[in-house]
């Protein structure tokens, strides 16, 4: 008789793999549209550094309370596929409308339509990957979901960069009608997602209240203090350009972040499962530290090569087992919330620290930025050991 897999290296559900194209198509638009949104709105429009800060903060900072209600909605009436499907309608109409910006204004209104179809959607999609697999699976299952969506990010600036080749590096307008195309064939897969196989951890509605004096309470704090320092990507792209990249490399040095992110989701999502997701996340905020230093210390364009590489790993440690991490600290008829409340923090905190990066930038100097960052990351690591040593849950 052949021996039974262990659950956590079972198939995963149609659903979760569904998703993840889905994904892959939503963030080919985004990513073919967000390396050149920086240089859009300093070249092209004109517009001050900080301008930059100001509209991806505005854009972060505006859709964080939807996040929140998202979460709330979730756990409430379970109508996750409704605002799923809003939400990725929303972005996917969005985004083309760019390449009719007249000033730095009107970008930052697209942004934040765009923002707030992703806050829309973002806890619904994981509440439903999280009810489709079992608890042992949720490290895999996130990882696979941020592999396709990373891999999309990787085909959409160089989708972005061939265009620019085409219509020249200067003339960005035409690449952001070119984002309607996948944007429509998100929309596409939304009508025949696949029903869940089982549901792992639906239930009904306890109004219970989240656990902030157990160790999700030590971790919401940390995210707090690390999304204040964590300034938009946005930064990375602007301060890749200072250091002499050309645009098209700029977007291709992207797209290698990207390759990076995409290849190391999954293996670090299998590996969180195995040797825990609270581990595998805190390594990242240290690869995090390490890679803001470089930035600030750069000696020249050829170093935003292999530290945007090296970029890839923090998020692959981070972001799809962030999720998995917040899961494993609540009941299940909180989780909803539990994300909502932790990627609203995440998006007050970036808020701040666009607007802050962005006037660093302008009035100390284009490495200021990424010092605060670095410090402000590693001050993170080491709060985040004292977490680990609290209780998971607390009744």
């Amino acid at each position: 008789m052949a021996a039974t897999k262990p659950e956590n290296e079972a198939p995963l559900p149609p659903l979760v793999r569904r998703l993840g194209w889905v994904s892959f198509f939503t963030d080919a638009a985004t990513e073919m549209l967000y390396p050149l949104v920086p240089i859009f709105l300093t070249v092209t429009l004109g517009a001050p550094v900080a301008a930059v800060g100001v509209v991806e903060g505005l854009a972060d900072g505006i859709s964080t309370g939807m996040k929140a209600v998202a979460g709330y909605i979730s756990d409430r009436v379970h109508r996750n596929r409704l605002l799923l499907t809003i939400g990725y309608t929303v972005s996917a109409f969005s985004k083309p409308v760019l390449a009719l910006a007249p000033a730095w204004w009107f970008v930052a209104l697209t942004r934040v339509t765009d923002r707030l179809g992703k806050a829309v959607r973002g806890v619904p999609r994981d509440v439903m990957i999280a009810d489709a697999v079992s608890p042992e699976q949720r490290g895999r299952a996130f990882g696979l979901h941020r592999a396709m969506d990373t891999a999309g990010a990787v085909v959409g600036p160089l989708i972005a960069a061939a265009a620019l080749l085409v219509v020249g590096p200067r003339n960005l307008r035409p690449v952001f009608l070119l984002a309607f195309i996948p944007g429509l064939a998100t929309v596409a897969l939304l009508t025949r997602l696949p029903r869940n196989d089982h549901v792992a951890g639906a239930g009904t509605w306890r109004g219970s209240s989240l656990p902030w004096r157990s160790r999700f309470g030590g971790y919401a704090a940390v995210l707090a203090l690390f999304s204040l320092v964590n300034s938009s990507d946005a930064f990375l792209l602007l301060r890749a350009k200072n250091l002499g990249l050309s645009t098209i490399q700029v977007i291709l040095a992207y797209a290698l972040y990207n390759l990076t992110y995409a290849l190391a989701s999954l293996p670090a999502g299998i590996r969180a499962d195995r040797r825990g997701r609270l581990r595998v996340f805190r390594s990242g905020l240290f690869v995090f530290a390490l890679v803001y230093l470089g930035f600030a210390v750069a000696p020249g364009a050829w170093a935003v090569w292999p530290l945007l590489a090296v970029y890839g790993l923090y998020m692959a440690f981070t972001d799809g087992i962030g999720r998995a991490v917040v899961l494993d600290m609540v009941p299940d008829d909180v989780r909803g919330r539990a994300m909502g409340v932790t990627q609203a923090i995440m998006g007050f905190g970036v808020l701040v620290a666009g607007v802050t990066a962005g006037f660093l930038w302008d009035a100390v100097s284009p490495a200021a930025p990424f010092v605060v960052g670095a410090v402000g990351a590693l001050a993170a690591w080491v709060l985040l050991a004292a977490v680990a040593a609290k209780p998971a849950q607390v009744a």
